[in-house]
């Protein structure tokens, strides 16, 4: 599969790359691209939800009233919790909400979500590029040149580049990662995946083992 690599105007360079068929042009696992993004999004929950129970509440530990005679239904406890103050019942506790996935089924959903993406003329490539500090009428030039001032982007770098970085951090719609983070949700949750052409190298070589 050759596509054209754009400089950062976003003009075309009239050179042409050739992404590999095994990463950028396989059938879709639909289930392991799901398993992938439920664990990712399991990940970011923190688990640290915690409600009080009975036993927690501070009170009183006599018996409020009477067994018999009232009426009313038996209460032994003010720390019930049928009672306002009282303790909730089955309450959230902390807890761990991170899964495992085998790290074949994590490459396989990766090289889905690419080939998705792909498919549906969602990738650009743009060839290497550096600022020298960090400006954020930069990184504003080149959304403008390649039309994603509107749009999720998700720019691939395939070094680390701090002034890219950080001429980056302003724009709510737009990341820029280095390859080795590439993830599943990451490039779903992107209307347009510009990957650098230094990137291609360590993306091809990480999904084809």
């Amino acid at each position: 599969m050759k596509v054209a690599v754009l400089d950062i105007n976003g003009k075309d360079t009239g050179r042409k790359v050739d992404l590999s068929k095994d990463v950028f042009a396989i059938e879709p696992n639909n289930h392991a691209v799901y398993l992938d993004v439920k664990q990712y999004l399991a990940n970011q929950r923190q688990g640290t939800h915690k409600a009080k129970e009975r036993a927690e509440i501070s009170g009183s530990t006599r018996k409020i009233k009477k067994q018999k005679g009232t009426g009313t239904a038996r209460a032994g406890s003010i720390k019930s919790g049928v009672f306002r103050g009282g303790g909730r019942m089955f309450g959230p506790r902390p807890r761990n909400y991170s899964i495992k996935l085998n790290k074949n089924l994590k490459r396989l959903a990766r090289k889905s979500a690419l080939s998705m993406k792909a498919n549906d003329k969602e990738i650009l490539i743009l060839e290497d590029f550096t600022f020298d500090s960090p400006k954020t009428k930069n990184f504003t030039a080149i959304l403008n040149a390649l039309d994603l001032q509107n749009k999720k982007s998700l720019f691939v770098l395939g070094a680390s580049n701090n002034n890219v970085y950080l001429s980056s951090r302003n724009f709510k719609g737009s990341e820029v990662i280095m390859n080795s983070e590439l993830s599943t949700y990451k490039i779903l949750n992107a209307s347009k995946i510009v990957l650098l052409e230094g990137s291609l190298e360590g993306i091809e070589s990480n999904l084809s083992k």
